[in-house]
């Protein structure tokens, strides 16, 4: 998916092994194929199929098309002209167009609708009606009419929060600190996952808000980190540091929340000269970190001395 990424102006990863890309603006369509599934085969020895269309649907049948004709057509098949994606239409039975499964091909072999063109040609409306705007949409993409969108990749979040409800009202500063930390180390993980750092944390408690019998008191502070940052030791530190400042004995708390804040990409900051950065050797234990838990289970490894 790397290699593709930069040989496109843009891409949707679909699956694991299927992306759609956006090739607009470049000319010669097929000589891009061949070069993509050229680098792919020689960089990862995966043998990869290339579809070319208009449409995402008919971009589908051009790629089953260059993998099961891959000795005429070397694994790469165009069918933005006309004439050769009516071939593909007529010689594609309607079950391998994308979408439809062997209930849908039932349905639609009894009204006479066996191949790939014979779908296009239908009534959009009449598919409509009869079955659900997804099979209208295949019939109209299949007539060279897009209507299916390459999906953005959402972007990163500018502020990322976790909060919780204690199980019970805590009045002691440890297990406070102890639930601090477990959030800061989720609020942490999002972050790495979306690969943004941080430079500001923000960390409240609050007793319950709604027994009449119970004192109430919330207080919260914004915390500035000595430089933007994903390593969850540094942000536990700074955030249990926080809660020190804000917390008030003989209160009965009930819920606390980590925020972290001046969310960035690394590299779009923009720091004096000497400034303190990230060590690279924190970069790494936060990767195998992640690494671990993510093949273990969340939460089996931490990092940092928890609240004693």
């Amino acid at each position: 998916m790397t290699l593709i990424e930069s040989m496109v102006p843009a891409v949707e990863v679909y699956s694991i092994d299927k992306a759609f890309a956006d090739l607009t603006g470049i000319s010669n369509l097929d000589a891009l194929g061949r070069r993509i599934r050229s680098q792919v085969l020689r960089c990862t020895g995966t043998p990869v199929g290339v579809g070319i269309a208009r449409a995402k649907t008919l971009a589908k049948l051009a790629n089953h098309t260059a993998k099961r004709l891959q000795a005429e057509t070397g694994g790469v098949v165009d069918i933005c002209d006309s004439f050769k994606r009516d071939w593909v239409l007529r010689n594609m039975a309607v079950s391998e167009v994308w979408g439809v499964g062997r209930r849908m091909k039932m349905h639609l072999e009894a009204l006479g609708v066996k191949t790939a063109m014979d779908l296009a040609k239908a009534d959009p409306r009449m598919l409509r009606e009869k079955f659900s705007v997804v099979i209208e949409k295949t019939a109209r993409e299949l007539a060279g009419t897009p209507c299916l969108e390459l999906d953005e990749p959402d972007p990163p979040k500018q502020e990322i929060c976790c909060s919780r409800m204690f199980g019970k009202r805590l009045t002691e500063l440890a297990p406070i600190k102890e639930a601090i930390a477990t959030y800061m180390m989720r609020a942490s993980e999002k972050l790495r996952a979306q690969g943004s750092v941080c430079k500001k944390i923000r960390v409240s408690i609050r007793t319950g808000m709604f027994n009449p019998e119970e004192a109430k008191f919330a207080n919260g502070v914004v915390v500035d980190l000595p430089y933007p940052t994903d390593d969850v030791r540094l942000l536990t530190k700074a955030a249990v540091d926080a809660l020190e400042c804000v917390y008030r004995p003989s209160f009965k708390y009930s819920k606390a929340e980590v925020m972290l804040l001046n969310l960035s990409q690394p590299g779009e900051y923009t720091d004096d000269l000497f400034a303190v950065s990230q060590p690279s050797e924190a970069t790494k234990v936060m990767d195998v970190l992640d690494k671990i838990n993510g093949r273990w289970g969340r939460g089996n490894t931490t990092c940092g001395k928890r609240a004693e």
